[in-house]
């Protein structure tokens, strides 16, 4: 499923089994941490963490109503009201310093990631992990938290329903990769010659060479500066997939 879970019956409880996605960001949660989870939708995640044993207790946030009525929903149906702490609000604004050292943020655009994190402070201060899942502008988050003191401790890219989800994991330290193409594509996904990346690159390639083979009949400056641009990304591209 795209966004959610299956229920299967163990006992008088649904169990959740998560969808490829959410499975990836429960993999990076270390185990016995209060983890808050900002957009948390309807609580598969927290749910999913308390019942595997993974966290002894969650903050849950969301920031519309229609979400967190679902996530209280979910959350009361498996018995879980005592574990997991459902929060209306914004951002990390719903918790207090202290109350999580795990922080997971998920379904969302890279610039409101950015500025829920910026936003962070003390709150933010006293997290050690975070597991980030962008929808989009990945490298706009790469870049935040390299600026701001975090390294990339690992990523992982997952693909569910053909669409390509990258989660990012950050701890706190110096990121010493710099090289803007790497923090485009992913420094832990290229050091570990990640093999759904390679697939995607691959069909990324493919792609540039179509969007090409179209623009290169406009005679505009235009279009003339976008494949520039596009020629220069598909051979950095295509340098990684043989070095691979």
């Amino acid at each position: 499923m795209f966004y959610g879970y299956i229920a299967r019956q163990e006992g008088l409880l649904a169990v959740m089994e998560l969808s490829k996605r959410l499975a990836a960001l429960a993999r990076h949660v270390p185990a016995g941490e209060a983890v808050a989870d900002i957009g948390t939708d309807h609580a598969y995640l927290p749910v999913y963490l308390i019942q595997q044993g993974i966290s002894p207790w969650i903050v849950a946030g969301d920031i519309n109503r229609k979400p967190y009525e679902a996530a209280l929903i979910n959350v009361q149906s498996s018995g879980l009201c005592n574990s997991i702490d459902l929060r209306l609000g914004n951002g990390l604004n719903i918790l207090k310093p202290g109350e999580a050292s795990v922080l997971v943020v998920a379904g969302m655009g890279g610039k409101t990631i950015c500025a829920i994190l910026e936003q962070g402070g003390a709150v933010l201060q006293q997290m050690w992990r975070l597991v980030i899942q962008p929808m989009r502008d990945i490298s706009m988050v790469r870049c935040w938290l390299a600026d701001n003191g975090w390294r990339l401790a690992d990523e992982e890219m997952v693909v569910e329903d053909r669409h390509y989800y990258v989660i990012i994991v950050a701890e706190r330290g110096q990121e010493m990769i710099t090289d803007r193409f790497a923090l485009e594509v992913g420094p832990r996904l290229l050091e570990k010659k990640d093999a759904v990346l390679k697939g995607f690159l691959t069909k990324k390639v493919m792609k540039i060479k179509a969007i090409l083979m179209e623009i290169t009949r406009a005679e505009s400056t235009a279009a003339r500066d976008r494949a520039l641009l596009l020629r220069q990304e598909a051979m950095e591209i295509e340098e990684v997939l043989n070095r691979w």
